[in-house]
C-alpha cells in the first residue's frame, strides 16, 4: 500500500511544477509578444501621446488594446490559433495570418490569459448533432449579411468579413461568441449550443457544396456568378442578333 501512496504522491509532485511552468512560460510569452499593447498586467493599454514637439499637435491614441482579464481561454485561443494576434501593427483589422506560436506556446500563452480571471473555456462543438438545413436559415439570418450565404466572406463599412474556409468548428464557435472586430457577439441565447452546431455543420458544408446541375465557378458567391451569367446572356442576345442580321441582308 505504502509504495502505491509513494507512488501517487511522487506524480503529484511532478506534474504541479509542469503545469506552473506551462503558465509562467505563457507569462514569458506574453511579455515578449504581447506587453507593447496590452499592458505590463494584461489590463489594457487605454492610449498613448505621440507626436508632441514644437509646430506639431500632440494627439492621443487611444484604444490601443483590451484588458485580457476574464476574456478566458477561449479569447485567447481564438486569437492566437487564427493568426489574428500579435497585430503586425496598431489600427489594423486582425486577419488570418502565418502563425508565429507552435502549439506548446500557444497552450502556455492561453493558460496564462486564462489565469487571468474567470472566463469561458475553450467550447467543443459537435457539428455533427447539428441540422444542415437549420444551419443554412440560422446562417442566412444571422451571418450571410456580411459573410454571404456561401461564407466566403465579403465586404462592409470599415472592415472586411473574411471567407470561412479555413476556419476549425472550434474556431467557428470561438467568433460566435467572441464577436471578433466588428462582428457581433452572440449569447447562448441568441444562439444556443444546439444551434451554432447546426450553423457549423453548414459552415463545413459550405466548403465543399455538392454542386450537382450546375457550374460552381469556385464558389465565388451568388453576385459574380449573377454577373457571369448576364455576359453569358449578353454574348449570346449578340450573337443571336449578328445571325438574324445576315440572314436579313442575304
Amino acid at each position: 500500500m505504502r509504495p502505491i501512496v509513494a507512488l501517487l504522491a511522487a506524480a503529484l509532485v511532478l506534474a504541479l511544477p509542469a503545469s506552473a511552468a506551462n503558465v509562467q512560460h505563457g507569462k514569458q510569452l506574453f511579455g515578449e509578444y504581447c506587453v507593447s499593447c496590452h499592458g505590463p498586467n494584461a489590463e489594457g493599454s487605454l492610449g498613448q501621446r505621440y507626436g508632441g514637439g514644437k509646430g506639431r499637435d500632440n494627439q492621443i491614441l487611444t484604444g490601443l488594446a483590451p484588458s485580457l482579464h476574464g476574456v478566458g481561454a477561449l479569447a485567447a485561443d481564438f486569437y492566437l490559433t487564427t493568426g489574428y494576434m500579435p497585430l503586425r501593427r496598431n489600427g489594423i483589422q486582425p486577419r488570418r495570418s502565418s502563425l508565429i506560436f507552435g502549439r506548446r506556446d500557444i497552450a502556455d500563452l492561453t493558460a496564462y490569459i486564462a489565469s487571468l480571471g474567470k472566463g469561458p473555456a475553450i467550447p467543443k462543438p459537435d457539428p455533427a448533432k447539428g441540422n444542415l438545413a437549420e444551419g443554412m436559415h440560422l446562417f442566412t439570418d444571422h451571418c450571410a449579411g456580411c459573410h454571404q450565404v456561401v461564407a466566403e466572406g465579403g465586404f462592409v463599412t470599415g472592415a472586411v468579413p473574411p471567407p470561412l474556409e479555413d476556419d476549425s468548428s472550434t474556431q467557428i464557435a470561438e467568433a460566435v461568441r467572441i464577436g471578433p472586430y466588428v462582428m457581433p457577439k452572440f449569447t447562448k441565447k441568441a444562439i444556443s449550443d444546439a444551434q451554432l452546431n447546426s450553423i457549423i455543420a453548414y459552415v463545413q458544408y459550405a466548403k465543399h457544396p455538392d454542386d450537382r446541375g450546375g457550374w460552381s465557378l469556385g464558389h465565388i458567391g451568388p453576385v459574380p456568378e449573377g454577373l457571369v451569367a448576364w455576359f453569358i446572356a449578353a454574348a449570346a442576345l449578340v450573337a443571336v442578333c449578328m445571325v438574324i442580321g445576315k440572314r436579313l441582308r442575304g
